[in-house]
């Protein structure tokens, strides 16, 4: 049989030392793939490429359309965009399964039942990193959650438990805040769940949910929540474990899939040579079975229990006892190959590949979904002031408005600032205006431009709108003041 050819990034890092240990083990192990070498990160960056991945890269991943990933350190503050993020969004890879499990006694925790997956959507949310500084004072971050990203992954979570056995799926949001985007997560995962009736459902608001699984991980099977409380919360998880250089990750979608560790590139113990390659190690698996490969797979996850079991550590496990290095695990995982651990629950696995849930449909014109009936109710103007009091914002941008609209109320920092008593009010140079039409007039788009034009006239200095629609009669926007 053929060799699969699989795109390879060594990162930086700790990444090249830990990658090397893994395909040291892969090697040993006849694992049939073909490894084709990429460079991507800082020196791709330094070279011109802006966002830290070259041309060839990408052919190779189109190719492939397999990435075996080691971590890239991702800049602060400046410089590319996180690379992970970037491949993620490009490639479609819209699921990320982070297996943790107990091994215990052999590796310290204080969760000995532990035995969870977290599936965390991997596009939208917070990720999708679109930002804007509007003022001096305020940056606004978008949060986009969508109803087709939504159902892909909930499905994706669903299936994954029934074919892995699993008992219980658990949505995670915070969706008592977030009403409309988080509320729309918890409803698609309602909606999904109808129908799975074998399988067990709970949902959690994400501060409790996330110290649940830092509590008791033992009563989470599967766990689905939304990109950014799916990062943290299959951290909490591999932390508590024993530690998250053990953990490794998937990242699939329809087409493409990535595999990689869950933890970082950790530049502070680079080229010492002491970087844990388990979590890496156990990407690879998770390749294996993608291809269909549970043959090998199985052979490597049982060796590298055996060496666990056999008290071989890094010295993240180790904490301060005796430790080995990245090579000298590899190579005692490489001795154990054919071995099963003694104690440990040792692994079998069936091959994954193919086991995607049917694709979505990419537009959603080809989706038949049927339209919401959408009217257009008012529209949020926002403003730049950092001179004005809010009741003499009030009285300019009211003047400004008639006759056609009127202004129902301001906020700063999503609290009240008109009308209200309050004077003691903190804000900002960043003011949210509620404008809905007056009596007998009908929100349109023309009668926006023309209202967006005489605030302009009065030397209003609106900066974004938002326009305020209800679906199906329900109201689509959040109410323009809340209680403190």
């Amino acid at each position: 049989m053929g060799r699969t050819p699989v795109t390879v990034a060594r990162g930086d890092g700790i990444g090249p030392e830990i990658m090397d240990a893994v395909l040291r083990i892969l090697e040993a192990a006849d694992a049939p793939i073909e490894p084709e070498y990429i460079d991507i990160g800082k020196e791709a960056y330094l070279n011109g490429w802006t966002t830290g991945i070259t041309d060839d890269a990408w052919k190779s991943l189109n190719r492939t359309k397999l990435f075996l990933k080691a971590p890239i350190t991702t800049p602060q503050g400046g410089g590319y965009k996180s690379l992970n993020v970037t491949i993620r969004t490009t490639l479609g890879l819209y699921a990320n399964v982070r297996p943790t499990m107990s091994l215990a006694p052999f590796v310290k925790t204080k969760h000995p039942e532990m035995d969870l997956v977290v599936i965390r959507e991997n596009e939208e949310d917070l990720y999708t990193g679109i930002e804007y500084q509007q003022t001096p004072e305020v940056v606004q971050s978008m949060k986009l959650i969508t109803r087709p990203g939504t159902e892909r992954i909930v499905r994706y979570a669903f299936d994954y438990a029934k074919k892995h056995g699993r008992k219980k799926v658990t949505c995670i949001t915070k969706d008592n805040i977030m009403k409309r985007s988080d509320g729309l997560f918890h409803k698609v995962f309602e909606e999904v769940a109808n129908e799975y009736p074998e399988l067990e459902t709970d949902h959690w608001i994400v501060d409790i949910g996330l110290a649940k699984i830092a509590d008791t991980p033992e009563d989470f099977d599967v766990v689905v929540m939304p990109n950014l409380y799916g990062d943290i919360g299959s951290d909490i998880a591999a932390q508590i474990s024993g530690s998250v250089g053990l953990a490794g990750s998937a990242n699939v979608g329809d087409e493409y899939a990535m595999f990689e560790a869950i933890h970082g590139s950790a530049p502070d113990i680079a080229g010492k040579g002491i970087a844990n390659p388990s979590g890496l190690l156990n990407g690879a698996v998770q390749l294996l079975l993608h291809i269909g490969e549970a043959e090998t797979a199985e052979n490597i996850q049982n060796a590298w229990l055996k060496t666990l079991e056999d008290g071989v550590h890094t010295g993240d496990i180790a904490k301060g006892g005796k430790s080995v290095g990245s090579k000298e695990f590899a190579d005692a995982v490489i001795e154990r190959l054919g071995s099963r651990p003694e104690k440990l629950q040792a692994v079998s696995f069936e091959a994954t590949s193919g086991s995607m849930p049917e694709p979505l449909p990419k537009k959603a014109s080809e989706r038949g979904e049927q339209p919401s009936a959408r009217e257009l109710d008012g529209v949020d103007v926002y403003v730049y002031n950092k001179d004005l009091s809010a009741d003499q914002l009030a009285m300019l941008i009211s003047r400004a408005a008639e006759p056609d609209y009127e202004l129902s109320v301001i906020t700063n920092r999503g609290v009240n600032a008109y009308p209200t008593e309050r004077d003691d009010l903190f804000t900002t140079d960043h003011w949210r205006c509620r404008l809905l039409p007056a009596a007998g007039v009908k929100a349109d788009q023309e009668g926006i431009l023309k209202l967006l034009a005489r605030l302009t006239g009065a030397d209003v200095d609106w900066i974004q709108i938002q326009n305020l629609y209800s679906f199906d009669q329900t109201e689509g926007y959040s109410e323009a003041k809340r209680d403190r």
